[in-house]
């Protein structure tokens, strides 16, 4: 177990490095390929010769390539000195710049964004994690009858309607027609009850889609496991049908669930883009929304590194946790 800990760890630190290669890649090398320049992102395009050489200067988009990247490699640990000729001076670590238009040190702004988007994917999780894979399980079980039939139709609309339909036809109905339900954020440390409230239509539109995706993934994986040899043997010698299913078949069916699981939790920890734009939360995918509007690069790589962590970390999670859910998987 610790030697297959220490590979993946070793896996995970060579994955990051290959994603900050591409993405130093796509923001930087990228753009004077076709052409364009960064510096005229900060400093506009009506500005003079001096202007942009001085930015391109303080940036480091004179040196070579390879000191480039090594420089913004190290400002991701350490931090990076913006003090040539400036009034910006030092950012912290890690560092991801300033942003074009507000010049405010992009690191500390994710962070601020961070705990709306963390509080959006963990209770959307929870609700589509629960109400998916028990309603996939019920429809399993009863294949071809009524309550199979409904549900399936139920999970076909949820994945073929989009966020931005149903969010919106909550909003109208719930908050501006009925006004049940306030749609403004407040933070949990400030009142948890408030928090809850006001997320809980954000909570429940985002969890409709994925309940959807998991409800058929589900079922189908169900009634696979069900029709394989050990099941047929657990039968045949006498036990419980609750135990059949209960000990031996879903332990199968979850594993391809936590599968998807881990890489869309780590996803949405990087921003739910629709979800936050359709009902205004302040968080990740927000700000990669007004970033990529107004071609701030420092925020837009920002978020996208973010993104490219916390679903790196959660397949990490999820590969530690197949043993637990399958006895069958041994690492090592």
């Amino acid at each position: 177990m610790l030697v297959y800990l220490i590979r993946r760890l070793v896996n995970v630190a060579v994955l990051l490095l290959v994603v900050s290669v591409i993405t130093f890649g796509i923001f930087f090398m990228v753009p004077k390929l076709t052409g364009s320049d960064p510096a005229l992102l900060y400093v506009g395009k009506i500005a003079d010769k001096v202007a942009v050489e001085g930015i391109r200067h303080k940036m480091g988009l004179d040196k070579p390539i390879a000191e480039q990247y090594l420089l913004f490699l190290k400002g991701l640990f350490v931090g990076r000195d913006y003090s040539q000729g400036t009034d910006i001076t030092h950012c912290s670590a890690p560092c991801f710049g300033y942003s074009f238009k507000t010049e405010q040190e992009v690191w500390p702004v994710l962070l601020d964004r961070l705990p709306v988007t963390l509080s959006l994917a963990a209770g959307a999780s929870v609700i589509w994690l629960v109400v998916g894979t028990g309603t996939g399980i019920i429809s399993a079980l009863r294949k071809g009858s009524v309550v199979d039939r409904a549900t399936m139709m139920t999970a076909l609309a949820g994945v073929s309607l989009p966020i931005y339909f149903t969010g919106l036809l909550s909003l109208s109905i719930f908050v501006h027609v009925l006004g049940w339900l306030p749609n403004d954020y407040v933070n949990f440390t400030d009142n948890p009850l408030e928090w809850a409230r006001n997320l809980i239509l954000p909570w429940i539109t985002l969890a409709f889609l994925y309940a959807a995706t998991y409800a058929r993934l589900t079922r189908a994986t169900l009634l696979e496991v069900l029709n394989e040899d050990y099941i047929r043997t657990a039968r045949a010698k006498g036990l419980k049908e609750s135990k059949v299913i209960g000990k031996h078949a879903l332990r199968s069916t979850l594993t391809p669930i936590l599968t998807v699981f881990g890489l869309d939790i780590g996803a949405l920890i990087g921003g739910a883009v629709l979800t936050e734009t359709t009902f205004n939360l302040r968080g990740l995918g927000y700000e990669a929304v007004q970033a990529i509007s107004q071609s701030d690069l420092p925020v837009i790589l920002g978020v996208t590194l973010f993104a490219a962590f916390f679903v790196i970390m959660a397949n990490l999670v999820v590969d530690l946790l197949y043993a637990v859910v399958d006895p069958r998987v041994r690492l090592g």
